[in-house]
């Protein structure tokens, strides 16, 4: 069975707590877990509330009860109200703007010899090819033409047509 955690709040944490469920401007969920950690102190002035009965008087899980007070034991009081920073980076981009207007260059211009036509897949070799990439998915070629609206099966690739103007 996992271990408990027991929540015993200072004087000084408990007023913080009461201070940030009566100004009416905290964010929702420092509130719920400032609610959270008032109703689960096990402390002298504590209710000591059954973690099953905070999560229905607040209408969260029980197990997010129990993150909390294993973070408000483990971490320190700041770190139970606030949410966890994000610990691993987002990916960085591979296929830049660059990346995205050489591509539909190439694809504006004439086919290869022995091709009527430029495919996503001699594009995405193409690319390869020319070192704007190191490897380029035949997908990531179409999603960048859907994305910009450009059409290889049209006879006018990247031409604008004509618009014909009604007689006066």
């Amino acid at each position: 069975m996992a271990p408990r955690y027991r929540v015993t709040l200072t004087e000084e944490e408990r007023m913080e707590l009461e201070r940030l469920t009566r100004n009416g401007k905290t964010p929702a969920k420092k509130f719920i877990n400032a609610r959270a950690l008032l109703l689960c102190d096990a402390g002298e002035q504590g209710p000591a509330w059954r973690v099953a009965d905070v999560a229905d008087a607040l209408g969260i899980t029980s197990r997010t009860i129990e993150h909390l007070k294993k973070r408000f034991v483990e971490e320190g009081f700041e770190a139970a109200l606030v949410r966890k920073p994000l610990v691993k980076p987002p990916r960085e981009v591979i296929f830049d703007g660059a990346f995205e207007a050489r591509l539909i260059a190439l694809a504006c211009s004439e086919a290869p010899p022995g091709y009527g036509r430029w495919t996503v897949r001699l594009l995405a070799d193409k690319a390869v090819e020319l070192d704007l990439a190191p490897s380029v998915s035949h997908m990531t070629v179409y999603r960048v033409l859907k994305k910009t609206n450009i059409n290889l099966t049209s006879g006018n690739i990247g031409k604008s047509r004509r618009k014909k103007v009604p007689p006066l």
